[in-house]
């Protein structure tokens, strides 16, 4: 009698156990510990995997092994339960060959099983962001060359980008844009590290923004109350003034940024304030427009956001003229990159 052994009753178990690089070694779920700690054999082919001190002090003994697939299912006879530490792309010829026998139908292939050993939190991609900023820092010749200073226009020219994603509504670029502006804040605090006298990380930042957020969201955090939006705005003012201890309510305001946002902004300060300022006349178009950005900030109108919706609508009726469609021009970002290739050329 003939019998077909992949119609066999499949002997033993093989798991293929991941853990994410972005969480602490031996920090691994209660699956994976039990998993470990009830096999016949744990095989790992990396001596210096992370979780190899962790399993030593559990007890947990690891066979340095790199089985081929035909071995690791003959080691699975008798119904013995395998585990397999995940490598990484080591690994690729490992499950190519276990997906190549099972998918053959001539051999009685084990149970197989993926378990993750632990999972990503929320942002732990962030660290694999810093991680390549520190190497990029280390080891590119433009970017190992970079300041504060040489990098501030990226910082406007990724931001404008961002804004006009978003007043586009393109989701997809908005992704995008929002990546460069966060390569920004990144790559400014790596450089931060290398300051001899006032150094600070990218920790330092991001923990300097958890207790600004926290202390100005006491209807969060604290016992204080804030049921609208208007009351909430208050809060942050009220807070923000205490931080800031400003004498004037223009401390603060960025005369750099485009005159109808700044026009805007003093305008706004000067309302939220409470101050019977009058607006200053004079010869020129500029107290004009001042006027037109404080009437604007009044209305709850963003004249930077009117102008350039009012802006796209000339530039689509230019290219209209030109018999070019409407939007975006091809090949729009990247200016930074460009310039860095420049310079290297240089």
């Amino acid at each position: 009698m003939n019998e077909n052994p992949a119609a066999a009753t499949p002997a033993g178990r093989i798991v293929l156990l991941t853990a994410s690089h972005r969480v602490a070694p031996g920090l691994l779920s209660w699956p994976a510990w039990q998993a470990l700690r009830t096999a016949d054999r744990v095989l790992c082919a990396d001596p210096d995997h992370p979780q190899l001190p962790y399993l030593a002090e559990a007890g947990v003994t690891v066979e340095p092994a790199a089985p081929l697939a035909e071995e690791l299912v003959g080691a699975c006879a008798d119904g013995a339960v395998v585990v397999v530490l995940a490598t990484g792309e080591g690994d690729r010829a490992l499950t190519d060959g276990l997906a190549r026998l099972a998918g053959s139908g001539r051999t009685a292939m084990p149970e197989l099983e993926l378990l993750p050993g632990s999972y990503d939190l929320p942002g732990a991609r962030l660290l694999d962001l810093v991680e390549v900023m520190d190497r990029i820092r280390r080891a590119c010749p433009w970017s190992s060359r970079q300041t504060h200073r040489g990098l501030a226009k990226y910082a406007v020219e990724e931001a404008y980008e961002l804004v006009e994603a978003i007043e586009d509504g393109d989701r997809d670029e908005l992704r995008e844009e929002l990546g460069d502006v966060l390569l920004q804040v990144v790559f400014h605090a790596r450089i931060a590290e290398e300051d001899p006298e006032e150094p600070f990380s990218v920790d330092e930042v991001a923990g300097t923004i958890v207790e600004k957020l926290i202390h100005r969201h006491p209807h969060v955090f604290g016992d204080a109350r804030a049921e609208t939006p208007e009351e909430v705005k208050e809060h942050w003012l009220r807070t923000k003034a205490a931080e800031k201890q400003r004498a004037s309510v223009t401390d603060g305001v960025p005369v750099g940024q485009p005159g109808l946002a700044l026009a805007a902004k003093l305008a706004s300060r000067v309302r939220t304030a409470g101050l019977d300022v009058p607006l200053p006349t004079g010869p020129g178009l500029g107290y004009d427009l001042l006027a037109l950005a404080a009437r604007a900030d009044a209305q709850g109108i963003d004249p930077e956001a009117a102008l350039r919706a009012a802006g796209r609508a000339y530039r689509d009726a230019i290219r209209a003229a030109e018999g070019l469609p409407a939007g975006r021009e091809p090949g729009r970002g990247g200016s930074q990159d460009a310039e860095q290739h420049e310079d290297d050329a240089r």
